[in-house]
């Protein structure tokens, strides 16, 4: 499981745990870091894609399926264990909404909280009508990249990191710019799903992902752009959210 899931803080008493998965071209250490953040009662699992860190010479993913197969076949024992919620932000939030429909429809588990970020759901006019962007050149995907903001000024300007850097981030864009769900014609949830964003990204559809549940649904709209949640203020806004709802998730569990 350590290869797939890194657990920075390991808590056996967790009435929860949280499932991350990271944004396009992520790793785990920055979600595995909430563990440490986090009071005792959640236990953070961050997910490790293929390619990255100590799986650097692991061949990317090119389907949304390969994720779920592989995250779904570590973690299983563990979401029939004790309750689980899923955070994704970006990419992630498309893979958390992925993971959730496919645990719920093939083994009728279900997350006690879905916490999404800074996507339009996958369903959404909006999402369908986004330009593609793993065509473009290195120079026009750069440009971009500096346009969204979150990336290391350090990093962008350093061509032997790029290299490390952008294989990754064009393989996951190109998993969710090939990934394809129908709206849901009727919820598949009843848990809570909350919705961040920040207040100067581009536009998203966070409305579209009510469509996913019968629960609480809300929008907290935070200062800054599209990596908004690296700044300390928001994450610790996010992390006290977090922290309220999934305390009392073994209640609700059962």
């Amino acid at each position: 499981m350590d290869k797939v899931i890194n657990c920075f803080s390991k808590q056996p008493d967790a009435v929860a745990r949280l499932i991350c998965f990271p944004w396009a071209g992520g790793g785990s250490i920055h979600y595995a870091r909430w563990g440490r953040l986090l009071n005792s009662s959640v236990e953070v699992y961050s997910v490790r894609l293929p390619g990255r860190e100590g799986r650097a010479k692991e061949p990317f993913f090119q389907h949304m399926q390969q994720i779920l197969d592989e995250v779904i076949n570590v973690l299983l024992p563990e979401l029939r264990e004790k309750p689980f919620a899923l955070f994704g932000h970006s990419f992630g939030a498309m893979t958390s909404y992925a993971f959730a429909e496919h645990v719920k429809k093939v083994h009728s588990l279900e997350p006690v909280h879905v916490f999404l970020s800074g996507a339009s759901a996958p369903y959404s006019e909006t999402r369908l009508q986004a330009p593609r962007r793993t065509h473009l050149s290195d120079e026009e995907f750069l440009q971009w990249m500096t346009s969204i903001g979150g990336t290391p000024p350090e990093i962008l300007a350093n061509p032997e990191v790029l290299k490390l850097f952008l294989p990754a981030l064009k393989a996951d864009l190109s998993v969710v710019e090939n990934y394809r769900c129908n709206r849901p014609t009727s919820p598949f949830l009843s848990c809570p799903v909350s919705c961040f964003d920040g207040k100067e990204d581009m536009p998203h559809d966070l409305q579209a992902w009510k469509a996913m549940t019968s629960g609480d649904f809300t929008v907290q709209m935070l200062s800054g752009s599209h990596f908004y949640l690296k700044d300390p203020a928001n994450e610790k806004l996010i992390l006290d959210h977090i922290s309220k709802h999934l305390e009392t998730a073994e209640m609700d569990y059962l």
